[in-house]
């Protein structure tokens, strides 16, 4: 997943389409615009009492004009700040609701992206995009606007009061317009390239703290520390170098502009003293001018705002452009019994120069246990996989029930389908919550205290400070691998699916927590189809079926003992294995 450069073209589309996040809050829209144009033309209004304050107040003494003056004053910076009130509070408003939308779409798709999707991209990377590049989008959409709604109709009211105050001075304004446009183009492009090397960054700092984060332990073994250190320091660096470029080419830009302005600004104030203007005029005039300057200073630089928007907006959109799952199936089956059938199953990864299985062919019975067994990369956990459709098949087909699993809809087969991997994922959060994860509607209580006793959990959950209330810590950390293990099969078993995946857990366990596992794994696997992933052969003996693979293909099948009768392959893995067993006890 790349961004690419953007046109003028392609910058207009995704700044149509990222204002397609703020159009269902027109109305709120409207109103700051309205607080944007009473405030705008309260600035015309200040500029404008100029006039008869200097000629009739200071110049004529008009009583009249000395007493209206002070309380108008008052009065227009009153309304002034209403306005301001009005306009930066609905803006604002939009812009969370934006954030919050943009956020929300993006994770939701991100929910649904394919699993070859997270194996190509980096964690850390799709967390920036999630939280850096959707703030800076927000400012796009909102901040951007404001600017150029509030700001340019107050350049423009200023604009016209010049105008009727003397045409001919403020002629000589609008000549200036082609060089500030030139200098706004070329800011543009400058803008838009350091915009993307910032993104770039933030992402690499992300990920570069993530990775020493989670695998901390791992830095700490190998004395890791200050190669990680070193890489966050560069990565860092090149976010310092491209913001402080991207902060050089913005102030550059701004003081030409400016320069251009206060150019014309001498050559008004020269020709307006011989031009034989009265001091009202002359003051109102200067009063008008200098209050444009503030909004035009912030004009000019709403293009570095816009510009960092749409790079974001780049990163963003493309990763919600990403095709999600797919899901062609239309069946929706509320009960299945759970005959699984590979039909000479192929299966390549995207990348891959070769076909990672290859005419894989078995049945699995309702109610039976069929282990995959096999040297690493032979194909175990593929196989697996694809019954649950994280992959899709590339040739052959799976059946459930005689029903090929893609005409079935992707949420409605894994509704069917629980799986206990070998590294248990637990989210931060109680071991009760953990347990019912994914549950619609309301917690069964008298189900989740069976799943907790049959999976062993309420031996070590009593001892717990909140018992099944306990927060577990992310990933899970506050307990033991055991402990995890136990919890996950508890979520299976709660799920209570009639097809069970199985990634053999106890191959890291101590014996005492391997004893209590195996035991929640019987319990669990009693009247379902079960499709386990061996690593240690020992665990599957009495399974109904072995599957033996091999290079993506399938070896052998048959029971163990008929297997180890054979002297094939399996017999030789577990001879090994065997042998390893007997090393490791002497």
């Amino acid at each position: 997943m790349t961004d690419k450069p953007h046109d003028s073209g392609d910058s207009l589309r995704l700044y149509r389409r990222l204002l397609t996040y703020a159009w269902p809050y027109r109305w709120v829209f409207l109103i700051s615009v309205a607080g944007m144009v009473l405030f705008s033309l309260t600035a015309a209004g200040f500029a404008a009492l100029m006039k008869p304050l200097v000629d009739d107040g200071f110049v004529n003494k008009n009583p009249d004009t000395i007493r209206l003056v002070p309380p108008l004053i008052i009065g227009l910076f009153i309304v002034r700040a209403i306005a301001n009130f009005m306009s930066e509070y609905s803006i604002s408003w939009i812009g969370r609701k934006v954030t919050f939308d943009l956020r929300n779409a993006i994770f939701s798709h991100m929910m649904r992206l394919p699993s070859g999707f997270y194996e190509a991209n980096p964690t850390g990377r799709l967390i920036s995009r999630l939280i850096f590049d959707v703030e800076q989008i927000s400012a796009s959409v909102t901040g951007a606007v404001f600017t150029i709604v509030r700001d340019g109709i107050t350049v423009v009211v200023l604009f016209c009061w010049m105008l009727y105050l003397n045409w001919k001075l403020t002629l000589l304004f609008a000549v200036l317009l082609p060089v500030s446009a030139l200098l706004l183009r070329v800011m543009s492009r400058r803008f838009r390239k350091t915009s993307r090397a910032i993104q770039a960054s933030m992402s690499d700092i992300t990920q570069v703290t993530q990775e020493a984060t989670e695998g901390q332990r791992v830095v700490k073994a190998f004395g890791g520390q200050e190669s990680e250190i070193r890489l966050f320091n560069a990565a860092n660096e090149r976010g310092r170098r491209q913001a402080m470029r991207r902060t050089a080419a913005s102030v550059l830009g701004v003081g030409l502009i400016q320069f251009v302005a206060a150019a014309a600004l001498a050559v008004v104030i020269y020709t307006a003293l011989y031009s034989g203007v009265t001091a009202g005029v002359f003051v109102s005039y200067i009063a008008a001018v200098t209050w444009m300057m503030g909004p035009a200073k912030q004009l000019t630089k709403i293009n570095e705002t816009i510009q960092t928007g749409l790079a974001a907006a780049g990163s963003a959109f493309t990763l919600l452009d990403e095709p999600p799952e797919t899901d062609t199936g239309k069946l929706r089956p509320q009960a299945v019994r759970g005959k699984i059938e590979y039909r000479h199953v192929g299966h390549r990864y995207p990348l891959a120069n070769r076909e990672a299985l290859q005419d894989v062919s078995f049945v699995i019975e309702p109610g039976q246990t069929v282990a995959l067994v096999g040297a690493s990369g032979s194909g175990k956990t593929t196989t697996a996989s694809l019954l649950a459709r994280f992959y899709v098949v590339t040739r052959g087909e799976i059946l459930l029930d005689g029903v090929n699993i893609n005409d079935i809809e992707l949420a409605s087969l894994r509704r069917h389908i629980a799986l206990v991997g070998q590294e248990t994922l637990l989210f931060d959060d109680s071991v009760r919550n953990n347990i019912a994860y994914g549950g619609e509607g309301p917690v069964d209580d008298a189900r989740l205290e069976a799943a907790v006793h049959a999976a062993h959990v309420w031996e070590f959950a009593r001892l717990l400070p909140e018992k099944l209330d306990t927060r577990v810590g992310e990933r899970g950390m506050r307990l033991s691998g055991g402990q995890r293990q136990r919890v996950a099969i508890a979520r299976a078993l709660y799920k209570n699916a009639p097809i069970l995946i199985l990634d053999e857990a106890t191959s890291a366990l101590d014996t005492e927590s391997e004893r209590l596992v195996q035991d929640a794994m019987q319990k669990l696997m009693q009247n379902r189809t079960t499709l386990v992933i061996a690593h240690r052969l020992s665990t599957v003996e009495h399974a109904d079926r072995i599957v033996v693979l091999a290079h993506g293909q399938v070896v052998e099948s048959g029971p163990h003992r008929e297997l180890l009768a054979r002297g094939g392959v399996y017999a030789g893995l577990y001879r090994m294995q065997f042998r390893e067993n007997t090393a490791e006890t002497a």
